[in-house]
């Protein structure tokens, strides 16, 4: 689900054709340079000569550009979202900071608004599926809000109900966004974000059928049916279609409120989500992309991990499992030559690359594969390894001149490994992963 809680005050209609979502982006674009202007005139007046992205990354700035975006909803806070988890490292930080702040907020429909959607999509007389049905949202996010209801035989159950026009407008959104990152210079010249961009569209476009979601989440169900530690709700297909997905209402408190729990209780829930990610990516090969932290939950009365949102998944071909496979092993045994070779498998080393180059992303490999190396518990907490990635990771992208040739498969994989490690670190928990990863290594 992705989602944040929200109060019913603060619902803005969602702008639902291409016209009007443009000339939101580009009365932004106008905004942000009469605070530029404004900006400028302030320092000027302090004596002080401004360079231009101190103009330009102005609280008032961000709050404008993150704002805009919020209220643009679907595509538009999705390329915010992506390149603030991607592309972070190498922007300035108050662009990362505002673009972070995508990752946490979007404001809901109007009634009225919601109520034509539902219409729609149930026929008129909708509302007879229900006993009862909650128009204030439990949760907001970038592509769809979720209402609790009550289905007429008694069930309780969770609505993800798409924005109108966020489908259709999924291909000029981010074309739109791309623009205004250009002309307004949040993105420094050189990066090549043009590979992102368009997985963007794809990996959105797949976001946004929610049939498509109601089956990866029965996927899920069947996966796990036998594990006892995690809990998943089940889909209700009578009620679900490409823009509305109904599930069974799950009990869960938000995943970063364990920090409060014991360490042994961390411990455990970050063991589980890593075994379940080496489970995705050696069997099951499908892969729920989305770090963002909204997706998990925790059952405080069964103790069980609940998890929400299938709509990033993607599917990963034996090559690339195997390919990861045989570059775990190589880095374990800090064999620069294999991991080279499993690298290229997976797609890396594509394009003309220098020695120094590839080096770089081999180093880089090395430093993610730090929690692996001893048969011992890691701990997330003390560890400034999240520090040391980003700072590996802008130098590749900056000195190097080489972030736009990792395959989109790889970065959608990374964005996950790495939401887990910031994850782990929120909750200062200690995970032996060379125990969770040894079976498949061995295999």
């Amino acid at each position: 689900m992705s989602n944040n809680n929200v109060k019913s005050n603060n619902s803005s209609k969602v702008p639902a054709n291409r016209l009007s979502r443009f000339g939101s982006l580009a009365s932004l674009a106008g905004r942000v340079a009469g605070g530029m202007l404004a900006e400028g005139a302030r320092q000027l007046a302090k004596g002080n000569v401004p360079a231009k992205k101190d103009m330009l990354f102005t609280p008032g700035n961000a709050k404008r550009v993150a704002d805009q975006l919020a209220h643009l909803r679907g595509a538009a806070m999705k390329v915010g979202q992506l390149m603030s988890m991607d592309a972070g490292d190498m922007l300035p930080p108050a662009l990362a900071e505002m673009l972070a702040r995508l990752r946490s907020s979007a404001n809901p429909m109007p009634v009225k608004q919601l109520a034509q959607v539902l219409k729609t999509e149930w026929g008129e007389n909708w509302q007879r599926h229900f006993s009862d049905f909650t128009f204030v949202p439990m949760a907001a996010a970038s592509i769809g809000q979720v209402h609790q209801a009550y289905h007429d035989n008694g069930q309780r159950l969770a609505v993800k109900i798409q924005y109108p026009g966020v489908k259709d407008s999924i291909d000029s959104d981010v074309d739109n966004v791309a623009t205004l990152l250009r002309i307004s210079g949040l993105v420094p010249k050189g990066v090549d974000y043009q590979q992102l961009l368009a997985e963007a569209k794809i990996q959105l476009k797949s976001e946004a059928d929610y049939l498509q979601e109601a089956a990866y989440l029965q996927q899920y169900r069947q996966y796990l049916a036998t594990n006892p530690h995690f809990l998943i709700p089940e889909a209700f297909m009578q009620l679900t279609t490409a823009n509305i997905l109904v599930m069974s209402y799950v009990e869960g408190i938000p995943i970063e409120s364990l920090s409060e729990r014991s360490q042994a209780e961390r411990d455990r829930v970050m063991s589980l989500l890593f075994e379940l990610l080496f489970r995705e990516l050696f069997e099951f090969k499908l892969v729920q992309t989305d770090p963002n932290f909204a997706n998990y939950q925790y059952n405080t009365s069964t103790q069980q991990l609940v998890l929400l949102d299938f709509g990033a998944c993607r599917q990963y071909s034996d090559t690339f499992s195997q390919g990861y496979r045989q570059l775990f092993a190589a880095a374990l045994q800090q064999d620069h030559n294999a991991m080279s070779a499993a690298l290229t498998s997976i797609g890396f080393f594509s394009q003309a690359i220098l020695p120094e180059q590839q080096q770089a992303v081999l180093n880089l490999v090395q430093l993610a594969c730090e929690p692996l190396q001893n048969n011992s518990a890691f701990d997330f907490g003390q560890s400034d390894l999240a520090l040391r990635l980003r700072d590996a990771g802008t130098a590749l992208s900056m000195q190097q001149n080489y972030w736009h040739s990792p395959p989109a498969d790889a970065i959608f994989l990374h964005r996950k490994m790495g939401g887990l490690y910031l994850l782990a670190a929120r909750l200062n928990a200690r995970v032996n992963l060379r125990t969770l990863i040894d079976p498949y290594l061995t295999d």
